[in-house]
């Protein structure tokens, strides 16, 4: 049985106008006759209730009420307008997998686990790493697709010192999606925690012996990579590009060329927008091109 309510233009204005200045309201311009249109039908009845109470399904027939998809530039049915705060925000023309009407409602419909993450960042300023941790399980527990709380998640990991939880809860998210779940959008903000958790490993070296060993033996690039890998596990970041880079300009093959990989993973920690990052990628494209 289906939850959309049925609207013409006697009750168009209150229902979606007013209606999606509190709840977000897709409406669907269909016809009797359109065989589409009753295809797409159960699909976007199944997305409403995913979405209870959190979305507002809508069925104009424009048969009967040819003002209206003339008024909202209905030319070919179904046609599925999506209101938020009185104004059509985006739509879609024609019948979409069921994966794609969810990814379309998505985008404008807040989750139902957005209170608990937000106050989960609440937590992690006021450094409150186990609290906000707590908020967060409670969020994925009621929307496990909740891409801000799964990213966020990662972030609080990496505060609580369990860099190996949140390297395999990053790579979960960059692997392929699947029928359960949905791709990533923020693909460059997980690529930054999925460096910063690689580089996290090396937490609990003993960065003084490390700092020794390689003063004692500044030829041994060996022991210059172990102390630079230690600096980038407390996020000392530019100490540990001074030692890296000092590795490429003695022996850039090193390792498998591992100071340049170790480089290229710091700077994917640091972002696409870090100035630290800009300038040793120039520094490392000098030293290269010796």
């Amino acid at each position: 049985m289906s939850n959309a309510i049925d609207v013409d233009r006697d009750n168009f204005d209150q229902v979606v106008l007013l209606g999606s200045t509190g709840t977000p309201v897709l409406v669907d311009f269909w016809a009797p006759w359109c065989g589409p249109c009753r295809q797409l039908a159960p699909t976007l009845d199944r997305i409403a209730a995913e979405f209870e109470g959190r979305l507002t399904l809508v069925k104009v027939n424009t048969d009967e009420a040819s003002d209206l998809a003339s008024a909202y530039g209905v030319r070919g049915i179904p046609n599925c307008k999506l209101f938020v705060d009185g104004r059509v925000v985006d739509e879609f023309t024609g019948v979409l997998p069921e994966s794609a009407v969810r990814d379309f409602v998505t985008r404008w419909v807040p989750s139902g686990a957005t209170p608990l993450v937000e106050e989960a960042k609440s937590r992690l300023i006021e450094d409150d790493v186990p609290g906000a941790l707590e908020l967060l399980d409670q969020a994925l527990a009621i929307d496990p697709e909740d891409e801000e709380g799964a990213l966020t998640r990662i972030e609080a990991l990496l505060r609580a010192g369990r860099a190996a939880e949140a390297e395999e809860a990053a790579d979960e998210l960059a692997s392929p999606p699947h029928a359960s779940r949905r791709p990533v959008r923020d693909t460059m903000r997980l690529a930054t925690l999925k460096a910063r958790a690689q580089l996290s490993s090396g937490q609990g070296a003993d960065l003084e012996a490390l700092a020794k060993r390689a003063a004692q033996a500044p030829d041994d690039p060996q022991a210059r990579l172990d102390y630079a890998n230690a600096l980038a596990a407390t996020g000392d970041y530019r100490k540990a590009l001074d030692e890296l880079l000092a590795i490429v300009d003695a022996d850039r093959s090193y390792g498998d060329e591992a100071a340049r990989k170790a480089m290229l993973t710091i700077f994917e920690a640091l972002g696409a927008d870090s100035e630290l990052a800009r300038q040793y990628r120039r520094e490392l494209a000098s030293s290269l091109n010796r």
